[in-house]
């Protein structure tokens, strides 16, 4: 496992679980301060792994679709520079639903939850962003509109393209900033939400997309990845 050259802070938005927990234990491993929120009721093994790291990891509760708890958060952490501020939040609805098929309350919960809310968080938090650091989303390969051969899982994709291209436009309006802006792709994992049925174990996944994410720190610019450092086509 790598080692950090130095400690930084890292913000996670949606941690308490899956993707985002993995990605809090392995910052954590790495050495480095991690902040990672979990809705209300949901932060169990955040605070188990906080036990087992007590000078490393703060909990904090954000139900990342509430936009007043993240400008508490946003308030509590006062003059604090973050170096990774990193969104996972996410949901999808029924696999088998078509667009034809989806109620519209079902589609703005999948479409709030997976594009506008980590876009909030994230024009939030983004001066507390070191100038060399980093601003990244969860997104996923489902959201490449040329990757799209297959159909499928059809609101998922749209949340994770929508993101995709707000992601787009913040990075047009700051287009001078010195950040660097990442849409990571998982890959297919085990996860509650990916099923056991996926491809990659978290295992395979996680600690490969944190070396990526720490590759990519001080490259300007927007970058749309894999797990391996693969570009994504849009």
């Amino acid at each position: 496992m790598p080692t950090c050259s130095a400690q930084k802070t890292v913000l996670l938005i949606g941690a308490s679980r899956g993707l985002g927990l993995a990605m809090t234990e392995e910052y954590l491993a790495r050495g480095h301060k991690v902040i990672a929120t979990g809705r209300d009721g949901s932060k169990g093994a955040l605070h188990q792994l906080a036990e087992k790291y007590p000078d490393l990891l703060e909990v904090e509760t954000v139900d990342i679709t509430v936009p007043a708890q993240l400008e508490e958060l946003h308030a509590r952490l006062g003059e604090r520079q973050i170096d990774l501020f990193f969104v996972n939040a996410g949901v999808k609805n029924d696999d088998s639903e078509t667009i034809a098929d989806v109620s519209t309350e079902e589609f703005i919960r999948v479409m709030v939850t997976n594009s506008l809310s980590p876009m909030r968080a994230i024009e939030i938090f983004q001066q507390k962003v070191a100038p060399d650091g980093t601003i990244g989303v969860m997104s996923s390969g489902q959201g490449s509109l040329t990757n799209n051969t297959n159909g499928q899982y059809e609101v998922y994709r749209g949340s994770k393209a929508a993101l995709n291209m707000f992601m787009r436009s913040f990075a047009a309006r700051h287009s001078d900033d010195t950040r660097t802006l990442l849409l990571m792709a998982p890959g297919w994992v085990q996860t509650d939400m990916g099923g056991a049925q996926a491809r990659l174990t978290i295992e395979e996944s996680i600690p490969n997309l944190v070396n990526v994410i720490e590759e990519y720190a001080g490259r300007s610019g927007l970058h749309y990845l894999d797990y391996l450092g693969r570009v994504v086509p849009w």
